[in-house]
C-alpha cells in the first residue's frame, strides 16, 4: 500500500481519543476512523506486560514522529533514502516527587544510495529532532544518536 501525502490543513487540528475500560483488564482506545487499540499496564507497574501501555504508546510516539517527520524533511529536501530505522528509549524516574519521562533517546539508522552527501543526511536527521511535534510537546529531554549508512559491496567490486 503506497502512502500519498495530501497538503496539511490549516492549525489548529484536533484529535480526539476515548479510552473505554472496566474495573479490571484492558483498555480500549478508539478514534474515528481509525482500528482500535488494547492496552493495559506495563509489567513495570503491575501489568501484564503484553500489551501495548501509555508508557510505550509514547515512546512509540516518539519513534513514530521522528520516522514521518524525516521523511516530510527528506522529501521537501530531495534526498533520496531507503530506510529509517528509529529506536527509542524513554526514561521514566521520578522528579520532585512526580513520576514523569525524563529523557528519550532516539537511535536513528538511515540507509542511503553510495554517492549520497552523509553530512547534508545527518543534517536532516538534526532537524527532524529539533522540529519533531511530539518531542518538542513532551517535558523530557530528547537526544539524538544517528547513523548514516551506505549498502555493503561486495569484496573485490
Amino acid at each position: 500500500m503506497r502512502y500519498h501525502p495530501s497538503p496539511m490543513q490549516r492549525l489548529p487540528h484536533h484529535y480526539t481519543v476515548t479510552a473505554l475500560a472496566h474495573a479490571e483488564g484492558e483498555t480500549r482506545l478508539e478514534s474515528s476512523g481509525l482500528p482500535p487499540l488494547v492496552s493495559a499496564p506495563p509489567a513495570e507497574f503491575g501489568g501484564p506486560g503484553d500489551r501495548w501501555s501509555p508508557e510505550t504508546f509514547c515512546v512509540g510516539a516518539v519513534a513514530d514522529c521522528f520516522v514521518l517527520t524525516f521523511r516530510a524533511i527528506a522529501r521537501a529536501s530531495q534526498l533520496t533514502w531507503s530506510s529509517l530505522r528509529c529506536e527509542v528509549e524513554g526514561t521514566l524516574d521520578r522528579v520532585d516527587q512526580v513520576t514523569q519521562f525524563t529523557s528519550f533517546l532516539v537511535r536513528a539508522t538511515l540507509q542511503v544510495a553510495p554517492g549520497t552527501d552523509e553530512a547534508r543526511a545527518r543534517q536532516l536527521l538534526d532537524r527532524t529532532e529539533q522540529t519533531c511535534l511530539i518531542t518538542q510537546s513532551l517535558k523530557g529531554s530528547s537526544h539524538l544518536e544517528a547513523t548514516v549508512q551506505f549498502p555493503a559491496t561486495e569484496a573485490g567490486a
